[in-house]
């Protein structure tokens, strides 16, 4: 079971858009120090919408190399296409990805029906430990607690990245789902509460820059110290926030390169923070002690 804070990691990139290799393994290395409980590569923060297959396998491949067994790797690998996400899913078996992430088909918009046999289709086709991503923000589809429940009963679907931030739906989906499902959070702001609701961790876009302080709260919730945790969670509610000013990744993007790893470089149609957005992040990153 996948649990704690797991960080949804962006990819460094050269001023031509190609992978910054060296600047992802400081990351990489970074996290390791940090107590971080497990990267997901090439997942949507990583900006996996925009790499061709070959970049994305590529960048699997590679990660596992430079991550060296120290943290287990989660391959993100959804797609809107059921064929694509299986080719996909493909490499993070090769690449020996502990689990391939596959966030819900985007702007497709299928049915219930039509999510619970995409995700079939896709364990059947690759033997791998497989987590559902329900982000209906983005995706214009919601994937309904009865359909993961559904899908919790295939044996190589493991668990769900739910981000709707919604403690109703959690209890929905905990009361359903078999007792080794993972329930993690992709919403940052509602982390804690989510996992002193039972739920068992994040897949965090904050922990790009403060994975520490991330872990640690994680961490006192998963002991059931609420205060602790919700005093924690405190400390970094900011960073939150304004990690989400504009679309994300632009302004973790923004800050993983003001913390020195790497060039200020997204792939379009993403584009650099707006700079009315710049100070103000700054200043939560020095509070934090991010800077």
């Amino acid at each position: 079971m996948f649990k704690g804070s797991i960080v949804a990691l962006v990819t460094p990139m050269l001023g031509n858009g190609d992978v910054d290799f060296p600047q992802l393994e400081a990351l990489i290395d970074f996290h390791v120090r940090e107590g971080t409980q497990a990267l997901v590569i090439a997942g949507t923060t990583g900006e996996s919408a925009t790499l061709s297959p070959a970049e994305h396998c590529d960048l699997l491949q590679k990660s596992y190399e430079i991550i060296n067994q120290r943290l287990p790797m989660i391959a993100g690998t959804g797609a809107n296409s059921t064929a694509e996400a299986i080719e996909l899913t493909n490499c993070a078996k090769s690449s020996r990805a502990e689990a391939a992430l596959l966030v819900s088909p985007y702007y497709n918009k299928p049915t219930q029906k039509g999510l619970v046999l995409h995700h079939q289709a896709i364990a059947d086709a690759v033997d791998i430990p497989q987590i559902l991503y329900n982000v209906p923000g983005r995706t214009a589809c919601d994937m309904q607690a009865d359909t993961v429940a559904e899908l919790s009963r295939v044996a190589n679907i493991v668990g769900i990245k739910e981000a709707t931030g919604s403690m109703e739906r959690l209890a929905d989906i905990k009361r359903q789902v078999r007792d080794d499902f993972s329930l993690l959070t992709g919403d940052d702001s509602t982390t804690c509460e989510f996992i002193l609701n039972g739920g068992h961790g994040a897949i965090s876009v904050t922990a790009n820059v403060v994975p520490a302080k991330m872990a640690n709260m994680c961490q006192l919730a998963l002991q059931g110290k609420a205060a602790e945790a919700r005093a924690a969670d405190a400390e970094i509610a900011e960073l939150h926030r304004l990690l989400f000013i504009e679309s994300n990744p632009i302004p973790v993007k923004w800050a993983v390169s003001q913390m020195g790893y790497g060039e200020l470089n997204l792939r379009l149609p993403m584009t650099v923070l707006d700079e009315k957005y710049q100070q103000p992040l700054r200043q939560a990153l020095q509070a934090c002690d991010a800077l």
